[in-house]
């Protein structure tokens, strides 16, 4: 299997997305709970027209281009944005990166531990002052697959110079908290379902959803910087816009101590995002599911 995907890393981007477009639409037509799941999912959102029907394609997408984003070329991208990070890191604090599952989330990580996780080529080691161009690794949960074959190409895929992988489990947590306290960056995708208990029921796009409260506690630790991030795929295979965004400029307050109106928060938070690309949104994935 990792060899496979080594094999399919090596092609353009074009053909992958086409090829992702049809593997999206081939889902959609093939599974009736999928189907269902989006119909209910997009309407509920308010989705419709053009955009509505351009988010069966993009979701295969996402996965077609998978095998190029871990194991395949640097693809182009362009930062929108980079100076919020630039700005955070000089501070020398925790940077806590939120993103939905929208566009090329999984590029959002790797393209920050390329950028700003590893050391800069023709600089020393030693002590360095913390500013942005003092490495500072990023940490992301990493959840096993159900299918035992991907997990060594998912292991390969989330284990790079300057990004860490964390189990979903009590240890991970702590790995997470722990990097924070020490200046770094943790990734997150805060509209994950997350396990029974672990949890809170908020509104997204107007309906009640089980609402994970590890973003907000991660949030809250002391100086920690909080930026919203996604990975906007361009049309025809030509790359990727990585936005970011601070907290303050999408949600316009603070966030709330309490874990309900936290998760309130940043629901609404992911919402602003997935608004700048709607068609790029999983919106078959189960986020209702309680």
């Amino acid at each position: 299997m990792l060899f496979f995907f080594r094999l399919m890393g090596r092609l353009p981007l074009p053909p992958l997305h086409a090829l992702g477009w049809l593997l999206g639409w081939l889902i959609w037509l093939l599974s009736p709970t999928y189907r269902q799941r989006w119909r209910d999912h997009t309407a509920q959102a308010g989705l419709a027209g053009r955009v509505r029907w351009a988010s069966v394609g993009a979701a295969g997408q996402q996965m077609a281009e998978l095998p190029r984003i871990w194991f395949g070329a640097p693809v182009p991208l362009r930062w929108d944005g980079a100076q919020h990070i630039e700005a955070a890191l000089r501070q020398g604090q925790g940077l806590l990166f939120l993103t939905p599952h929208l566009g090329c989330f999984e590029l959002t990580a790797q393209a920050y531990a390329q950028r700003f996780g590893v050391q800069p080529e023709g600089q020393s080691g030693g002590a360095v002052e913390a500013d942005a161009h003092a490495p500072r690794p990023i940490t992301v949960l990493y959840r096993p697959p159900r299918v035992a074959a991907l997990h060594p190409v998912l292991q390969a895929a989330r284990e790079r110079p300057g990004m860490h992988s964390v189990p979903t489990d009590l240890s991970g947590v702590r790995q997470l908290l722990k990097a924070l306290k020490q200046g770094q960056t943790v990734g997150l995708l805060p509209d994950q379902v997350p396990p029974a208990g672990m949890g809170v029921w908020a509104p997204f796009f107007g309906r009640r959803a089980y609402t994970m409260t590890l973003a907000a506690r991660l949030a809250q630790v002391p100086g920690t910087q909080v930026l919203l991030i996604w990975g906007e795929r361009r049309r025809w295979g030509r790359g990727y816009v990585l936005h970011v965004r601070p907290w303050l400029d999408v949600v316009g307050a603070p966030l709330a101590h309490e874990p309900q109106a936290a998760a309130a928060q940043i629901n609404q938070a992911m919402q602003a995002v997935i608004g700048h690309c709607p068609a790029q949104y999983l919106w078959g994935y189960a986020r209702y599911k309680g």
